[in-house]
């Protein structure tokens, strides 16, 4: 059973309440075009089921949004022939939408888009195998997995 709020904007947009450049849908999920994209072709993937972030996120709309983020990468190469594609998401608090998005967008050499590394202030590089053991540690205890 599809779950959709009502007064959530990526909601509206994936069920086709709100006017947007559909590139692309199937059951689980709706691809648009971003309405301020980094380039040309920018989409969204969104899942037409209410879902906020990625752990909330049933399989088979997870495997959607994969297999859909493969269609888009291949039309963008076609279409605009980039240099590489970027596909991301913002999840909690960095998620503007407040509805799970993923982005697909062409890139291109020297296009100023940049992955800005924040300083390690807080050494975790330094604690690779400790942070390894904590993650590890939930997964064996099947934590992390439901």
């Amino acid at each position: 059973m599809l779950s959709v709020s009502a007064d959530c904007l990526g909601c509206s947009l994936a069920n086709g309440r709100m006017p947007a450049e559909i590139v692309y849908e199937n059951e689980y999920v709706t691809c648009l075009l971003d309405i301020a994209p980094i380039h040309e072709g920018h989409m969204l993937i969104l899942p037409k089921s209410h879902v906020l972030d990625l752990d909330e996120m049933d399989e088979n709309t997870a495997a959607a949004v994969m297999m859909a983020s493969a269609v888009l990468s291949r039309l963008l190469k076609r279409t605009f022939a980039p240099d590489g594609i970027t596909v991301m998401q913002n999840g909690g608090a960095f998620n503007d939408l407040k509805h799970y998005h993923m982005h697909v967008f062409p890139r291109y050499k020297q296009d100023g888009f940049a992955w800005v590394e924040p300083a390690d202030t807080h050494y975790a590089g330094q604690r690779l195998a400790e942070t390894r053991r904590k993650l590890k540690g939930l997964l064996k205890n099947g934590e992390g997995i439901h």
